[in-house]
């Protein structure tokens, strides 16, 4: 420690690069659910995120993965059948996913979209007070399910959706948690 005051500041670690990053573009948001489960439980860090702008196609959804594992995630989703439609590395800003979330506090209240969902719960105590958005069959099924549950206890959503509103609403349910839990 004193070497290091003798001699300067200690430089603190570069922040990460996004050029150590690729997506994963993938035709049906169902594969995008399923490479997700496959990839996490091999223990990669991955993030679903929105497509940049420039490579708008398939679903609306990709996977961002550290590309030095291209290889090995590749070789994992393929072995379960699931086979991205292209994997593009995020060379430059304009290729970089958007973030699937926008949290917007209201005083009492705090809202999270995830893509087309939105959650909402009373702070004070964690109920859940909205769920809208969507426009998926299942929809009004989890607002009843989910409305009027206090956050810790609430069914996931992922246990009884099953569109792409259903998982957009669990993106949103686990990010509440993460921001009101944590």
């Amino acid at each position: 420690m004193l070497f290091a005051n003798l001699f300067g500041k200690k430089k603190s670690p570069a922040p990460p690069s996004r050029q150590d990053k690729g997506i994963m573009i993938f035709a049906h948001t169902s594969d995008v659910i399923w490479a997700e489960e496959l990839i996490r439980k091999a223990g990669w860090q991955i993030r679903v995120m929105g497509p940049p702008a420039e490579i708008q196609k398939g679903c609306d959804l990709v996977i961002e993965f550290p590309l030095i594992e291209q290889m090995n995630i590749l070789r994992l989703l393929a072995a379960e059948g699931v086979t991205p439609t292209d994997v593009v590395p995020v060379t430059s800003p304009l290729l970089t996913p958007v973030d699937l979330f926008h949290t917007k506090d209201f005083g009492d209240y705090l809202m999270v979209r995830a893509a087309n969902m939105k959650m909402t719960v009373r702070k004070q105590d964690l109920t859940i007070v909205n769920i809208s958005g969507g426009g998926c069959p299942d929809v009004p099924y989890l607002a009843e399910q989910l409305t009027g549950q206090k956050l810790p206890e609430a069914i996931p959503p992922r246990e009884t959706g099953h569109t792409l509103c259903g998982y957009a609403l669990q993106l949103a349910y686990e990010e509440l948690t993460r921001q009101c839990l944590s």
